[in-house]
């Protein structure tokens, strides 16, 4: 499908460190789900109902309205309204606008940002806790559990598959019983050192996102996969 007339949002790590240094205050907001970090294009959305700009969330002080016609650029979302910007004659307004009054050409525009905005909000989580999930992308993984320790990739005339492995090793240490030729006593003497496998995560993928996920019995938190939504797509 062609990259210009349908985008694949994979979100994830709006919770990162590095992103978080380079936003305000605001945009640490854990309820906020950003998108300028997801997307290589603007997201333009076109007013159909008046409504009032709010400088907060949660709408409790206003400033000023936007009008229908009115064309504003989609910043970021909570569950029930978006940071837009929006020309004020010669000026640009940044606040917060209900969902109903705008429009898209995609008829289901609202209905997939709700549910970016609820896929974000379990990714970060996971991310937090350094786990993986089936229908999270490799970007997502990568902030997850960090760089795999084998790839195996396979391209096709019809995408990308392949595994990542993150094994976990063990640094042991060997040793063996000498005896003092002069005094007889015994003691440890370290011979060699070995690292042994301690667990291990498969993750297979499919076009960037995780279809497969295989854990050892010792890895910590194995047998406790989980799946959630993959990429939301959006036609424009």
């Amino acid at each position: 499908m062609k990259r210009s007339v349908v985008l694949i949002i994979a979100l994830a790590g709006v919770l990162v460190a590095s992103a978080q240094q380079r936003r305000s205050l605001l945009d640490s907001d854990p309820d906020v789900v950003y998108l300028e970090e997801h997307l290589d294009r603007k997201v333009e959305l076109r007013i159909i109902k008046a409504a009032p700009i709010y400088s907060d969330k949660e709408g409790k002080r206003q400033l000023g309205a936007v009008n229908p016609g009115q064309v504003v650029e989609l910043q970021a979302m909570t569950e029930r309204a978006y940071r837009v910007s929006a020309k004020a004659g010669n000026n640009k307004m940044i606040g917060w606008v209900a969902p109903w009054a705008f429009a898209s050409k995609d008829p289901n525009f609202v209905e997939n940002l709700a549910k970016l905005y609820k896929r974000q909000l379990e990714v970060a989580k996971l991310i937090e806790d350094g786990r993986a999930a089936i229908g999270m992308t490799l970007d997502e993984v990568g902030k997850a559990l960090g760089s795999p320790t084998k790839t195996t990739l396979r391209q096709t005339d019809k995408g990308r598959s392949g595994k990542w492995e993150f094994i976990d090793y063990e640094t042991i240490q060997h040793y063996n019983y000498v005896r003092d030729p002069l005094s007889g006593q015994v003691y440890k003497q370290l011979s060699h050192v070995t690292k042994e496998e301690k667990g291990k995560t498969v993750i297979e993928f499919e076009d960037e996102v995780v279809t497969a996920i295989e854990e050892s019995e010792t890895r910590e938190g194995s047998a406790r996969v989980k799946i959630v939504v993959p990429p939301v797509v959006f036609a424009w």
